[in-house]
């Protein structure tokens, strides 16, 4: 009867341990990439997903490993897996009702192709288009943590599904960015003005002296030429427009050429505009 009780109290004395280490073991945490925390115990995690369970609860949840930012497990290891979701300053400020993004729109940027202005009038698309390859050329360069579609891939996409530039204005963009697969699109406009023209003028005069064989001077001659050259000048401006998936404008300025130009050069006050952008990065 003695070593039963004794029996009772060791086992009670075990279970009562047992649960006191249990309370003060650390949680695994577990932090989504749209800023929730789930605090429990992490009890599998597979190739795409991970089992978890609330303290002090006994329902198993599975978490997709694309929606996880990252996981500090209670022995103080921590896994990265993901980006948190850019920018996320301009998702706050946002009036716009927010709707839940493609895991497999997230983070990725689309470019299309500018629209080119000359004197307020439509001018050639070929401008439009290389406005476009040197706006992915620049914004390639600094796009941590994202993935930008390339302008090929790009227009044959949207061509492929109808949405040309002459029927742009049927698409929205969460049409667009449903469309190419991307979370953000960057719409733009590049506008060339006439602006004053400059002139320069010379000229140039030769003179010829004929001489005879006992070089005595038989005559002279001489010719004069005047020329004139004269070059048109452009004021350019550039407008960006950043959309996202859910139609919401995060990004909306625009910026002229300190500088008028005989080139129609529009590099300058594109850059500007890309570097202030919330889709830039060093």
């Amino acid at each position: 009867m003695k070593k039963i009780q004794l029996f009772i109290i060791i086992m009670f004395l075990s279970l009562n341990i047992f649960a006191q280490n249990r309370a003060t073991t650390k949680p695994d945490i577990i932090q989504k990439i749209n800023g929730e925390e789930m605090k429990g115990r992490l009890t599998k995690m597979g190739d795409t997903d991970v089992t978890f369970i609330y303290s002090g609860e006994t329902l198993e949840y599975t978490i997709k490993k694309s929606e996880i930012l990252k996981i500090t497990h209670s022995s103080g290891r921590v896994e990265v897996f993901g980006q948190a979701a850019l920018p996320a300053e301009s998702r706050q400020k946002d009036q716009v009702t927010m709707t839940a993004t493609p895991v497999d729109h997230h983070n990725k940027i689309a470019i299309l192709p500018f629209t080119f202005l000359m004197d307020n009038q439509p001018g050639a698309e070929q401008v439009g288009y290389k406005a476009q390859e040197d706006a992915y050329g620049f914004l390639s360069q600094h796009s941590a943590g994202y993935t930008i579609l390339d302008p090929r891939t790009t227009n044959a996409a949207l061509i492929q599904a109808g949405a040309t530039r002459d029927k742009m204005m049927g698409f929205t963009m969460k049409n667009i960015c449903d469309i190419l697969g991307v979370e953000y699109v960057i719409d733009g406009t590049v506008l060339q003005t006439k602006g004053y023209q400059t002139s320069y003028s010379g000229g140039n005069s030769n003179t010829k002296v004929k001489r005879n064989d006992d070089e005595k001077i038989k005559g002279v001659s001489s010719s004069n030429s005047n020329y004139t050259n004269a070059a048109q000048r452009y004021e350019v401006s550039v407008s960006i427009h950043v959309y996202m998936d859910n139609n919401a404008s995060i990004y909306n300025q625009s910026h002229k050429a300190f500088l008028t130009n005989t080139d129609g050069s529009y590099t300058s006050p594109l850059e500007y505009l890309l570097k202030r952008s919330p889709l830039y990065r060093k």
